[in-house]
């Protein structure tokens, strides 16, 4: 049974970080790309960053270039989300996703409609 299981979120102040780890269970994450993902109310699900299977190439939206990086651990089964800078409008609940290579396109690495597993998701509250 494929299932990817997100954890790390929490209340932070603005200028903080967080580490989220998705952890991966029932597949073989190394042939897997990995998405982040998140969601504000009254938002459409956002992709903020993926990491490809193969060569680990890293992929990042405006919003979050230069504060976020990714990284995967494939013996560990699992994929980390390194938020640093944090603002407020970080807030949001934060998902982690999954899609075989092999089914993977590059015009659809940051679009939710490009994966086929998801977790249950992990709140981020960036606040003072």
């Amino acid at each position: 049974q494929v299932q990817l299981v997100e954890s790390g979120g929490g209340l932070v102040q603005p200028g903080g970080s967080l580490r989220l780890s998705c952890t991966a269970s029932g597949f073989a994450l190394e042939y897997y790309v990995i998405g982040w993902f998140r969601q504000a109310p009254g938002k459409e699900r956002e992709g903020i960053s993926c990491i490809t299977a193969v060569d680990g190439t890293t992929y990042f939206a405006d919003s979050v270039k230069g504060r976020f990086t990714i990284s995967r651990d494939n013996a560990k089964k699992t994929v980390y989300l390194q938020m640093n800078s944090l603002k407020p409008e970080d807030t949001a609940v934060y998902y982690c996703a999954a899609v075989h290579s092999y089914s993977a396109r590059a015009s659809q690495l940051l679009l939710p409609g490009g994966y086929d597993y998801w977790g249950q998701g992990t709140q981020v509250t960036v606040s003072s």
